[in-house]
């Protein structure tokens, strides 16, 4: 009996150590990447509140395109996961060149549309003229950035499942840092008193950074990595592989489209209440992703984990991580809502508002808080543990079903029909946690996100 409790401690331990080796990089790295698109938004704030909004709804179109990253990334995290169990690194290699097949293409389109009809985007969110110039500027020059982001995350989301998230948080880390050098150079030398100059140059910034990213990324590949940036083979594996990422990936990129895109819409309703509600948005916006940011490493590094465990038949092994998980979300879910509160004094001092978009923040930070515990779970649950089995398609209908089907129609009668007070419309629009957390309990206690899904290339090869 003793020996069978030595034993399980043991394992919890080694467990948690594992955990932790994924989970401070990646949540380093996830903090880095909201803190790209943050930095650029509060420093122009230092210009004006009208540069602060026109690059916040200028960046949900980034936004839109980076949840197509996300979800070729999880499709291609979840199978390179899995062959890792097996080390198959000669199949992750081919995973990773199909994933850059498809960012590329998306990259593509995203990329033209945003550089040719950039006016056209940002009317989608806003009437405000000066918005619209501001927000058009910066859009058709950080569109330059997207020939750069998509390779760059497919290989980092690949490097992180097979358990070297260290080396993409200190790319990230990097980047970063130069990002805001430059930022600053922009703002606070050369065009300190020219807010469409600034706007325009803090975009640029950006793009280096992501260049500077890609840069990094391929020098790894080509000298101390484990697999290369090659072309997609055409042949009978690859066919296969084909198929399976398209299995894996099309439905959670599915529920990152409609769950994405239901956050821009419910952007757009935000923009054409008011200004002030816009710039109190994108403030509350970026402190609830930089507060849960160590719960989207949980998520990312325990499906990792998970993954492992499922592709070298571990079954009972991912059952009982996959519940340590979800306690730790909800755990640090909790904890991130009171860091909210407790920071709130530190942020009305970091931010500059008028007097009526402080008082749409001051109540919005509160929302937030306890937003934050239901979304650490449901994004580790949904998002994390039960993408890790290849189950899918569960995400995608519960936020059809409650963003699409609930949400959305009831914030539009909040704001157009009833003109409830903002305060309470934004109350609304973040309901959609709530509603999906009892769903996503009883569909991890059912464990049919318990699957390998690999397949022997042995004998073909």
């Amino acid at each position: 009996m003793q020996h069978r409790i030595r034993s399980a401690v043991s394992g919890d331990n080694h467990f948690n150590r594992e955990l932790i080796r994924l989970v401070i990089p990646i949540a380093w790295q996830n903090l880095i990447t909201a803190a790209v698109m943050t930095a650029d938004i509060v420093m122009l704030g230092d210009i004006s509140q009208s540069a602060m909004s026109a690059a916040s709804l200028a960046g949900q179109i980034t936004f839109v395109l980076t949840l197509f990253y996300m979800g070729l990334a999880t499709g291609a995290g979840i199978m390179t996961a899995q062959y890792w169990g097996k080390r198959d690194v000669k199949t992750i290699q081919r995973v990773l060149s199909i994933a850059c097949l498809f960012s590329v293409s998306v990259s593509l389109f995203f990329f033209g549309l945003s550089l040719f009809f950039p006016e056209l985007l940002m009317r989608l969110f806003t009437n405000d003229e000066e918005l619209v110039r501001y927000g058009s500027s910066f859009l058709q020059v950080i569109s330059f950035s997207y020939l750069a982001m998509g390779i760059s995350q497919m290989y980092f989301s690949v490097i992180r499942s097979m358990e070297n998230a260290s080396l993409s948080a200190w790319i990230s880390s990097v980047c970063f840092i130069l990002n805001i050098l430059f930022n600053a150079l922009c703002i606070f030398v050369l065009f300190p008193d020219m807010p469409e100059k600034a706007i325009q140059a803090v975009a640029l910034a950006t793009v280096c950074a992501r260049f500077i990213e890609l840069g990094c990324c391929i020098v790894h590949s080509t000298t101390r990595g484990k697999i290369k940036f090659q072309l997609p083979v055409r042949d009978g594996i690859q066919r296969k592989l084909l198929q399976d990422f398209m299995r894996y990936t099309m439905p959670i990129q599915g529920n990152y489209i409609v769950w994405g895109c239901a956050l821009t819409a419910t952007a757009a309703i935000i923009g054409h209440v008011s200004a002030d509600l816009v710039a109190a948005n994108s403030v509350s916006t970026v402190v609830s992703n930089l507060a849960i940011v160590l719960c989207g490493g949980i998520a990312s590094g325990g499906s990792v984990l998970i993954g492992k465990y499922l592709g070298n038949g571990e079954s009972e092994k991912a059952k009982r991580a996959g519940n340590r998980i979800s306690f730790y979300a909800l755990a640090f879910g909790g904890l991130a809502g009171l860091t909210i509160l407790i920071m709130k004094p530190l942020i009305f001092n970091m931010v500059s508002l008028n007097g009526t978009a402080q008082g749409y923040l001051n109540g919005m930070l509160y929302i937030c808080a306890y937003y934050c515990v239901a979304k650490s779970f449901n994004s580790t649950a949904i998002g994390g543990i039960f993408c890790a089995g290849g189950d899918a398609k569960f995400g995608f209908w519960c936020d059809t079903i409650v963003v699409w089907g609930i949400i959305l129609p009831l914030s539009y009668l909040c704001a157009f029909v009833w003109q409830v007070p903002p305060t309470i419309l934004y109350a609304v629009i973040c309901l959609d946690e709530i509603l999906k957390l009892p769903a996503a309990l009883i569909r991890y206690r059912q464990y049919k996100w318990i699957k390998n899904i690999t397949r022997d290339f042995a004998e073909v090869r």
